[in-house]
């Protein structure tokens, strides 16, 4: 039985120390360097909550395009050999979304505020 507080609760907090008492106390490259390190504790905020459920998907994905069951890393190694011989390419059915996808994903724990996952998103679901 694992106690509070949770990993994500300890990188919430320390997040929220940095953000809420640190950086407002800091200057010029210290500052940057706080803004740096909050960012990345943002980001492993998001790894936690949304990569297992990212990675199913994936997963679920490269069995489908595959034909094959494994490992996520066993899968992303056949895909990656099967683009290296030619056997897999942009027209193999169900290749285009699964990249689509899998970049969505990984945008969205990286990056969501960026502007083109908005525009991405909102293109995708109007087509």
């Amino acid at each position: 039985m694992q106690d509070a507080p949770s990993t994500k609760e300890l990188i919430a907090a320390v997040r929220a120390f940095l953000e809420e008492k640190a950086m407002p106390e800091l200057k010029g490259h210290t500052a940057f360097h706080a803004r740096v390190a909050a960012n990345a504790l943002a980001i492993v905020e998001r790894e936690l909550e949304q990569g297992p459920g990212a990675q199913d998907d994936e997963k679920a994905r490269l069995a489908i395009l595959l034909g094959k069951e494994g490992s996520l890393e066993e899968l992303n190694r056949t895909l990656a050999l099967g683009l290296r011989e030619g056997e897999i390419d942009l027209e193999t059915p169900g290749m285009k979304e699964h990249l689509w996808l899998t970049t969505m994903d990984k945008v969205a724990i990286d990056q969501p505020k960026y502007s083109g996952l908005r525009i991405a998103i909102e293109a995708k679901d109007e087509a």
